[in-house]
Parts: structure tokens; C-alpha cells; sequence
């Protein structure tokens, strides 16, 4: 029936796997360990640049994909977006200085940024984010409960905050009420921040924004229910400070993450290698300062997986603003006790 000898059957049977079946099952376990860490998003092309770039091992993108498709380890599909732009009829207040030229040749050139929105038991949380072009970096972001003008305004001010950007920055965004708003005009300019505006119902116009919120809401946020607002900001801000920038590979920068691709870029002068708190030179003042205290995390974040610091990470997502983390000095804290590994054994102070 089977078309073949008895004898050649059990000697099939008898034989011992070839080399390329036992190569097959090592590779496999491989990507199922790439795979789980990285939060079960990845797919073929991060997996493979994961294999290649991060382990070493020579091997070709389709045979990643076979073994991946015959073992069920898939990579996560986008939705469809829904729409959060609310315009403000015959109200335009900047040109669009981008033109779909998301490709800077240095950081803090333009910051890309949008609104969306994310469902919770109790209602929808919004969020901001301000990403630099540059490296795909998120630089700013802001949750809350409502789309008032505060929302954009807060990120915008976690953006100036961490990046010090030199005046004649470009901010682009659609064309939303929020970033119409007199608040947002007075912050961006009192910063030196030109502001950019797309044409409307051409989402092209700000693609970069978008691509991000549609892998946030991919990876972490349509895989899981959500209770509670504040459940959901802890996860996204951990998304972001542990996963996003520091580690998820984008094709765009050749698969490294938005860190690795500005510490390996040689046009990149504002940040220092990973751990250092050397003195920065200001482009606005012409004053040495030291790195923040966002950017200490972020670079210490990026040197090593810390399931113990990322916990309580948790603690930050809570604060009104970056004005009272900074205040408080819960961040610095924080860092100080992660570095000595004393999370177990000391109660955490806040300084008064």
C-alpha cells in the first residue's frame, strides 16, 4: 500500500536521525527560547535576526520560517486601527515640514507623536507617546483618563525633559485638537520646537507614529483583558522602558533595538555608553550637566535583563508627572537600591 519493501521500511524505522533532523531540533529549541523572551512577539524576521545578530549561529531566513511554521511558534498579527483625531473645522496652525521624510540624520532632528487609545473594564486610557525619528526611540508619553490638551503637553514636557534638545526641533502630528490647543503652542514654543501637521485622512502622513501604537497594541495590549487603568499603565510603561527601547529589534534600523542603534551610530553625540553618568554639554547653554535620571535607567535597562528592577519600575508608572518623580526622587532611589541589590532586605524611603 505504502509503495515500499517491508525491508526498507524497518530499516527507516531502525535508522538514526540524520544530522540535519538533530540540527533541526537543537535550531527549534533555540527559537522557542528567543521567541519566550521576547514577550512571544517576535516572527520570522526578528527570530532570524535574533538567531544571526544576538547568538551567532549562521543560518538562512526561510529555514527559521519552516521550522517555525511546523512547530506553531507564530509571530503576533496587528488590528485594524481605530480613529482618535478629533480636528478642530478650518483650524490649521503649522504646515507639514515632514513630507514623509521620516529618516533624520541625526537625534532630537524630528520627534513623531500621536494619540490613541486603549480599553479597559473601567473605560478607555489614552495615550500619548513622542517617538525621535531618528532611532525610533520613545522619548515622552503620557496616560490619563480623558484627550484634553494636557495629555499631548505632559509628553511633550517628558520628551524636553529627557532629550534637551537644541532649538529648531521639528514636532510632527496630525492634526488633532490636542496639538491645536494654545497649551501645546505655548509649550512647544516656548521650547524652540517647530511644529509639523499632516493632511488629513492620510495616515501615511504620520506612519511612523502609527506603526508604533499598532505594535504596542499587538504585542501587549489585544493579548491580555484589562480590569483597571492603572493595571494597564504599569504594563505599557514597563513595554516600554524594559522592551521597546531597549531591546525589540526594528527593521527600519537595520534589527537593532532604538538603544543599540544610538550608541553604535557615530552622528549620535548626546548619549554616553551604557552605566556612565558622565558630564553632557548642553546645546542651549553651553553648560556641562549629567544625564538624567530617565536616561540612567533606560542605558543601565539596556546592559541586562533585571526582572527584579523591572518590578519596580511599577512604582514610577504611578506618578502624576515626570515633575514629581523627579521631585520625589523615586527614580534615582530606586537605581541606587537596584545597583546594590538590596530590594529584598531595605524598605524603600522616599526622600522629603
Amino acid at each position: 500500500m505504502l509503495g515500499v519493501s517491508r525491508s526498507g521500511y524497518y530499516g527507516w524505522v531502525r535508522r538514526a536521525p540524520s544530522d540535519r533532523v538533530l540540527s533541526d531540533a537543537w535550531l527549534l529549541e533555540r527559537i522557542k527560547e528567543i521567541h519566550a523572551a521576547n514577550r512571544e512577539g517576535y516572527g520570522a524576521p526578528r527570530v532570524d535576526a535574533e538567531v544571526r545578530m544576538a547568538r551567532g549561529i549562521r543560518v538562512g531566513r526561510e529555514r527559521v520560517e519552516r521550522l517555525m511554521r511546523q512547530a506553531g511558534v507564530l509571530g503576533l498579527q496587528a488590528r485594524r486601527r481605530g480613529k482618535t483625531t478629533i480636528r478642530v473645522p478650518g483650524v490649521r496652525v503649522a504646515d507639514d515640514l515632514v513630507e514623509r521624510r521620516f529618516r533624520p540624520a541625526a537625534p532630537n532632528v524630528l520627534w513623531v507623536t500621536d494619540v490613541t487609545y486603549l480599553r479597559t473594564w473601567e473605560g478607555w486610557l489614552y495615550f500619548a507617546a513622542v517617538q525621535d525619528a531618528f532611532s525610533r526611540r520613545i522619548v515622552g508619553w503620557s496616560m490619563a483618563d480623558h484627550m484634553r490638551a494636557e495629555l499631548v503637553v505632559d509628553a511633550l514636557q517628558m520628551a524636553i525633559a529627557r532629550r534637551r534638545p537644541a532649538p529648531g526641533l521639528i514636532h510632527h502630528s496630525d492634526q488633532g485638537s490636542q496639538y491645536v490647543s494654545l497649551g501645546f503652542g505655548q509649550a512647544a514654543g516656548k521650547a524652540g520646537i517647530a511644529r509639523s501637521m499632516g493632511s488629513r485622512g492620510d495616515c501615511y502622513d504620520n506612519a511612523v507614529a502609527e506603526s508604533f501604537f499598532a505594535t504596542l497594541k499587538k504585542e501587549l495590549v489585544h493579548r491580555h483583558t484589562w480590569p483597571t487603568r492603572r493595571e494597564l499603565t504599569t504594563e505599557v510603561f514597563d513595554s516600554i522602558k524594559a522592551f521597546y527601547n531597549p531591546r525589540r529589534r526594528h527593521s527600519t534600523l537595520g534589527m537593532l533595538s532604538p538603544t543599540q542603534f544610538e550608541k553604535q551610530t557615530p552622528s549620535n553625540n548626546n548619549h554616553d555608553k551604557a552605566g556612565t553618568a558622565s558630564p553632557r554639554v548642553s546645546t542651549k547653554t553651553g553648560k556641562a550637566h549629567t544625564p538624567s535620571v530617565f536616561d540612567l535607567f533606560e542605558e543601565w535597562l539596556a546592559t541586562d535583563d533585571k526582572p527584579v528592577l523591572r518590578l519596580s519600575l511599577r512604582h514610577l508608572a504611578f506618578a502624576a508627572d515626570v515633575r514629581e518623580i523627579v521631585e520625589n526622587g523615586l527614580a534615582r532611589v530606586l537605581l541606587d537600591r537596584a545597583r546594590r541589590g538590596a530590594f529584598e532586605r531595605q524598605p524603600l524611603v522616599v526622600p522629603g
